[in-house]
């Protein structure tokens, strides 16, 4: 039987449950523990996919096409696990199952009520096999938001049905720190800890979010009033990259107390790749800098893994890699002057597509690196039309029908709900042999994530190709173009998917690994020209 561990949140959101949860299960696995994760998020949406990256940040995709939170990115990231569909689950869609249900008559005519049928649809989802020793949920929100009581009642009861020695609830909380006084202040987590144990949860164990350490007298004080050990106070100190958690957790010995909470042996783990992770940060490494040019830049996680696949190539090729955010709708070719390489992320809307265009035709003239993801090869596709083709008005039909669209929605594509026309998930590409793609995946096979609605027209391919740009990359029945390449450039390569989403700390992805690799070199040639 698996064992359940629990993170929870309380006093105010963001304090990183998700990477907390991602930490602690990279301390099982260090130890040869399998380990699983799953996100219960209390928000009303269906799913994230509708929401906007102005809002709410990224929208991860998992290679079974559910659109999810962005901390599913971090577990697959950390633990080297694939996330689906039934792992990522809102309020939204607890209630829909439910509502659902009643309308078909699966209830036999009873009251539905919050307790038990919403809690039971909540615990079926908790307690779905997953054949692995841990089942690490965290719980998003923070303890006493309104919608999110009939979680905190769900795991309660999960808890009880399952035996309490097989579960183990975290709490994630704030202790600020006020200049005025000089003191760290205790009393939000304890006050937060009270919370939850009025909805029946007692903590085994708390991280506390503190700019610094907790003193031995601190921790005591915070035990006492949360009826736990001092030993099971936790510091989650800020460090300046997430990669860093989990070493910080292992030199306070979470995993132990894990461990003795659990009844398993004490063993010592391997950190060896979280190490890795800690020598390169401080390593003296030349940098190259990557101009990003998107729209989303106001909200810190739109582009989270962009972000993080940017920082794995910069590991895989021993350099640190400096972002230079540029907005696109206010876009000047000269803030990209100086950069190494130019990387166009995904999008929708018109907002900013006019500097992407030209950000695209900035990297195809002045022959810097380019990488296009998404909505950033559909405009490296426009720019080509309009000024090499000789398509003057060339567009998207996303944005209008005053062009000629080289970009079109495939007419199998429902257009009449929004949440349903996309093409999501993991879809296989047929490379075509003696190309850049060929050289950067090794093989003429892949599959990689999407998350999209338009398409390049197929039929423009000879003419394309003519002047230039190859389609490399296509799905097996030869009907959309997935990676376009030019023949005479440096290195200007662009995907239809999201190659972000299966990028890895450990060994990057292919395509940002050769970008970057196409930049240093570009770097290293404009210092010898000086």
């Amino acid at each position: 039987m698996a064992k359940y561990i629990f993170i929870t949140g309380g006093v105010v959101s963001s304090l990183g449950k998700g990477v907390a949860a991602a930490s602690c299960g990279a301390l099982l696995q260090s130890r040869g523990y399998s380990v699983h994760a799953r996100k219960f998020d209390p928000y009303l949406n269906i799913d994230p996919g509708t929401m906007s990256p102005f809002q709410h940040g990224e929208v991860y995709v998992t290679n079974d096409g559910f659109e999810t939170d962005l901390d599913l990115g971090y577990y697959e990231r950390f633990l080297g696990i694939q996330m689906s569909r039934n792992d990522s689950v809102s309020g939204g869609r607890i209630y829909w199952d439910v509502l659902n249900a009643e309308r078909r008559g699966d209830y036999l005519g009873a009251t539905v009520q919050m307790i038990p049928h919403v809690s039971n649809k909540l615990k079926e989802y908790i307690g779905a096999n997953t054949d692995t020793d841990f089942v690490v949920c965290e719980v998003g929100g923070t303890v006493g938001d309104i919608e999110g009581k009939i979680f905190l009642e769900s795991i309660r009861q999960f808890a009880n049905d399952v035996g309490r020695q097989n579960v183990m609830f975290i709490h994630l909380t704030l202790a600020p720190y006020l200049e005025t006084s000089g003191e760290l202040k205790t009393k939000p987590t304890q006050m937060s800890v009270r919370e939850l144990l009025e909805n029946g949860i007692q903590a085994d164990m708390l991280i506390v979010r503190t700019p610094r350490m907790l003193t031995a007298d601190e921790k005591a004080k915070i035990g006492m009033f949360c009826n736990l050990p001092a030993k099971n106070v936790i510091s989650g100190i800020d460090v300046d990259n997430i990669y860093k958690i989990p070493l910080a957790y292992e030199a306070q010995h979470v995993f132990d107390i894990m461990a003795q909470h659990f009844g398993l042996p004490n063993a010592t783990g391997n950190m060896d790749k979280f190490h890795k992770i800690e020598n390169y940060l401080s390593a003296d490494l030349p940098v190259v800098n990557i101009g990003v040019v998107g729209k989303y830049f106001d909200v810190p996680d739109a582009y989270k893994s962009l972000n993080e696949a940017l920082f794995h190539a910069g590991i895989q090729n021993n350099v640190h890699v400096k972002i230079h955010k540029i907005n696109a709708e206010q876009f000047n070719p000269d803030a990209l002057s100086g950069v190494d390489g130019i990387l166009v992320p995904g999008g929708f809307g018109t907002r900013g597509i006019e500097g992407k265009i030209a950000a695209a035709t900035y990297a195809r003239e002045k022959c810097v690196p380019y990488m296009g993801i998404c909505l950033g090869m559909q405009v490296a596709v426009i720019d080509f039309a309009r000024n090499v083709v000789g398509i003057s008005d060339a567009g998207s039909a996303e944005f209008g029908k005053a062009c000629t669209p080289v970009i079109n929605i495939m007419a199998d594509h429902d257009s009449a709900d929004m949440g349903g026309t996309l093409r999501l998930g993991a879809y296989p590409c047929m490379i075509k042999p003696g190309t850049l793609a060929e050289k950067i995946y090794g093989t003429q096979q892949i599959s990689e994530r999407h998350r999209h609605r338009y398409e390049m027209d197929v039929s423009l391919s000879d003419e394309f190709e003519k002047c230039g740009m190859i389609i490399s990359g296509l799905s097996p029945d030869g009907r959309l173009p997935e990676i376009v390449e030019l023949k005479n450039h440096p290195f200007f390569i662009a995907g239809q998917f999201h190659p972000e989403f299966q990028s890895s700390p450990y060994k990057g992805h292919p395509m940002f690994n050769a970008f970057i690799a196409a930049a240093v070199k570009n770097s290293l040639c404009a210092k010898n020209k000086v």
